[in-house]
């Protein structure tokens, strides 16, 4: 006499769009990292480049590239492009506008950062300058 299992075990499923909100975000994570341990091990194990782009239902960019993503993308476009392929021409312009500003952004950021530590330096200096005489009048040390 054979026993049933307990569990119906693993299902196959409708491939069919999720249309609960919080089914489809936990289905996108878990299937997200899937995709992209796979392609880790692809690169891995046959040495090939890739690059993976992907928007989730929330509007969130994730990205996985190796050697990295820009890297490919550049070759991909500059595969592509001819002088006789416009959509091509404004593709690596695109890609090349969004670095700058990138770039425009993150010095900005910098700027700001090295601003505030000039700042708080400058507060720091009459610290400095009272524990010089306090160590020169007591002759202890402090930190």
């Amino acid at each position: 006499m054979t026993k049933k299992p307990s569990s119906m075990g693993r299902q196959k499923i409708q491939i069919a769009k999720i249309e609960v909100k919080n089914h489809l975000q936990v289905t996108f994570s878990k299937r997200c990292s899937s995709l992209f341990k796979i392609a880790i091990e692809l690169c891995t194990l046959c040495g090939v480049e890739i690059a993976i782009l992907v928007f989730s239902p929330a509007r969130k960019f994730f990205s996985l590239g190796h050697p990295n993503v820009e890297s490919l993308i550049d070759r991909f476009i500059l595969r592509n492009n001819t002088n006789n392929n416009p959509i091509a021409n404004n593709s690596l312009q695109l890609v090349e506008a969004h670095r700058n500003a990138n770039v425009c952004g993150l010095n900005f950021q910098i700027t700001q950062i090295l601003g505030e530590v000039e700042i708080e330096k400058k507060r720091g200096e009459p610290l400095d300058q009272m524990r010089k005489l306090v160590r020169a009048n007591v002759g202890v040390k402090l930190p």
